[in-house]
């Protein structure tokens, strides 16, 4: 169960929904009467109701539905809600800013974590590498050693990189790729600037479905917002070419996941590298048992430095705001 931390003075309740690095809890207790989730139980639709009818700010993570119900049932003091993640699709926007309170986000810590994986799913899911150490570790078998058929996977220097979302992440993405060799191609809402093109060595697309249907490699980056729910559409899926592979490290929304199992099923896609799923924590079983499919538990910001970083942020913008002033990272819908 969550526990509180002493308030002789009365201050404004700082809420935690799950367990943070110890470094950003202490120092959370040391500026704010803060309530900490010390067992991470998530806290559920009831926990989250009950948490905001009481708390000054509420600190939840992406995995937490502050949808109209819950800010429904928040008291008059519920002032801001300070995200801890970058996205904020769990967060009913609209409504918050109806009721008055402010929401902030941690953008910027995560990029170079999140591009490291998305590089790493790249590299993973046409080299087979998953599937090379479960051979290993497979202890009723024996490895034959080496053979010049054996594990044949594909080369990804001098195949077509296409990046959906060119934002922070996408463009760190293509950093790392063009280091690889891959051409870097991109759909985005905006095209970016000519001299950040040339830097990445960047092919534009303003059709999405012309891009997918000549890539080798597709890497999803976008945001999940309800323009992009299932941007990846069954349709949009069909137009990838038979020997192509999808990575996502972004949101799981994104892809229509039912299709995606269907064209891996059936040899129409070559494979697919995900850290993200639709239905979190739920994951298709199909997907996990298919040996073309690298799936990870949504770990591609898990670095120790990487979420004491987004506890920072979160601490600087509480602080900023209990402060009397505008938080750093104050998130608008128009931004999403």
């Amino acid at each position: 169960m969550p526990i509180a931390a002493t308030n002789p003075d009365h201050k404004p309740l700082v809420v935690v929904t799950r367990k943070l690095p110890d470094a950003v809890e202490t120092r959370m207790c040391e500026l704010f009467s803060t309530q900490l989730n010390v067992d991470d139980k998530p806290f559920g639709p009831q926990g989250l109701a009950d948490a905001v009818k009481t708390a000054t700010v509420l600190v939840p993570t992406v995995t937490d539905r502050i949808d109209r119900a819950v800010i429904a049932q928040a008291g008059p003091q519920l002032k801001l809600i300070a995200n801890f993640g970058t996205g904020v699709d769990n967060i009913d926007l609209d409504t918050a800013r109806n009721r008055g309170i402010v929401v902030t986000n941690t953008p910027g810590v995560l990029t170079e974590d999140t591009a490291d994986m998305t590089m790493a799913l790249i590299l993973a899911v046409p080299r087979r590498l998953a599937e090379g150490t479960a051979m290993m570790k497979d202890t009723h078998s024996t490895w034959a050693g080496w053979s010049p058929t054996a594990m044949l996977g594909h080369r990804i220097w001098g195949k077509r990189l296409g990046i959906i979302g060119m934002g922070r992440i996408g463009q760190a993405v293509a950093r790392r790729a063009r280091a690889f060799g891959l051409q870097i191609h991109y759909h985005n809402r905006r095209r970016l600037d000519e001299a950040v093109e040339r830097e990445l060595g960047a092919t534009y697309w303003d059709s999405l479905d012309q891009m997918l249907m000549r890539m080798d490699i597709v890497s999803v980056n976008c945001p999940h917002t309800p323009a992009t729910f299932h941007l990846l559409s069954a349709r949009r899926l069909k137009l990838l070419k038979q020997n192509a592979y999808l990575v996502n490290t972004a949101r799981g929304e994104v892809i229509d996941e039912n299709e995606l199992v269907r064209l891996i099923e059936a040899n129409a896609i070559a494979g697919a590298g995900l850290d993200v799923f639709e239905h979190e924590p739920a994951v298709n079983p199909r997907l996990v048992a298919s040996p073309k499919v690298v799936a990870l538990p949504h770990m591609g910001s898990a670095t120790i430095e990487g979420r004491i970083d987004m506890g920072e942020k979160v601490i600087i913008n509480i602080k900023t705001f209990l402060d009397g002033h505008a938080p750093p990272d104050r998130v608008h819908a128009a931004m999403f």
